[in-house]
């Protein structure tokens, strides 16, 4: 059973710098030969892990890092009533037998690792009945005394849910890589955007009235852009990445799917004040393969006198969706979408033809928590 879950996205945010380049400069691309606004996959997927702890126990989510020795050290010492010297010999030992490569620093490894907090909780279940042992042995004798414990296949199963949805990448340690269940794109403007300044002076609080001079003085470069997000979610791989728990995938799901909607980066964020929420979500079920309507947008969209940007977005967007599926003939199992009302006419026949009446947000998320589970189900017997 394959199934894929499309959410396509269109989200207008004010004047903002939400993802930068290292100049500072807001990130951008040429797409059907204009430039336009974007913001890098990683931006948004690091917005959404962000997101999950508003959903989701802190305990039972991953955390990445160089620093898991210590982490490491840190849970044997609180468990187990250890000295932090005995906890540092100790995890040091443990993950040796991961063999992942030192870093620069004391104490870290040389990239970072993504990993589960509860996994973590069981590698110190992994010596916890023979720690005091453990901890009288010399480095040698530690060494020999941990060798064969299960270290990689404990961090190689019991994924949390965010391990599950992005996967993880060990190259020198092929046994912890972990598919991604999850796909995101850039988000791109529907339309040409220029990169503008804001020309700013701070003034010297305690300067005389005389002295009307600044005392800093600099720029900041921003864009306004209408947006098209899209990601994609293999409903079969976040299974399998989950050991075929159809209420773990399921709850999995409805947690990117809030997260994922109502994140946003944080770039200039105080500067700025640019968050918004979504003016269009639509999540289409799949049995087929993932489909990016990106080419609604080819061509850039542009306002006109009767019509703004959004809504001409907003049609185009629910067209190429009715377009691919004429073309293709691969009808989605299930098409749900929340959007406000547009001012055009027109954009709103599409839009209905395309993904059916707007229903609110929660209504969606259940929908699709219900098509999905239905189809784990069905795929189980």
């Amino acid at each position: 059973m394959r199934c894929y879950i499309d959410v396509h996205i269109l989200q207008t945010v004010p004047p903002s710098n939400l993802n930068r380049d290292d100049a500072g400069t807001p990130k951008q691309a040429v797409y059907g030969g204009a430039k336009r606004a974007r913001v890098s996959s990683q931006a948004w997927k690091r917005a959404t892990r962000t997101a999950f702890a508003e959903q989701v126990n802190h305990d039972q989510l991953a955390t990445r890092t160089k620093k898991i020795s210590a982490l490491y050290a840190e849970r044997l010492s609180a468990r187990l009533g250890l000295d932090p010297e005995t906890s540092t010999r100790l995890a040091t030992s443990v993950l040796a037998e991961l063999g992942i490569k030192p870093g620069k620093k004391a104490a870290e490894t040389a990239y970072l690792l993504f990993f589960g907090r509860p996994q973590l909780e069981r590698l110190v279940d992994l010596v916890e009945q023979d720690a005091e042992n453990l901890a009288a042995l010399d480095d040698k004798e530690l060494a020999a005394a941990v060798k064969g414990l299960p270290v990689k296949e404990t961090l190689g199963t019991g994924h949390p849910i965010d391990v599950a949805l992005f996967g993880r990448m060990v190259a020198d340690i092929p046994a912890l890589n972990v598919d991604a269940a999850t796909q995101v794109a850039h988000a791109l403007s529907t339309h040409p955007v220029d990169v503008e300044f804001d020309y700013y002076t701070a003034v010297d609080d305690e300067n005389p009235k005389e002295d009307t001079g600044a005392g800093m003085i600099g720029t900041v470069e921003f864009q306004s852009a209408t947006l098209y997000r899209f990601a994609t979610v293999g409903l079969h791989q976040l299974a399998d990445n989950l050991a075929d728990d159809a209420e773990a995938t399921v709850e999995a799901l409805r947690v990117f799917l809030n997260a994922f909607t109502t994140s946003m980066p944080t770039g200039h964020q105080n500067s700025f004040a640019h968050r918004t929420t979504p003016n269009l979500v639509a999540v289409a079920l799949r049995t087929d393969q993932p489909v990016n309507l990106v080419s609604a947008f080819e061509k850039p969209v542009r306002a006109s006198e009767n019509s703004g940007i959004l809504d001409q977005s907003m049609r185009l967007l629910a067209t190429e969706m009715s377009e691919a599926t004429r073309m293709w003939g691969h009808t989605p199992t299930l098409v749900a979408a929340t959007y406000r009302t547009p001012v055009d006419a027109s954009a709103s026949t599409a839009l209905t033809t395309a993904f059916g009446p707007a229903v609110p947000f929660n209504d969606l998320v259940t929908t699709v928590e219900t098509a999905a589970r239905d189809l784990l189900k069905s795929a189980a017997r």
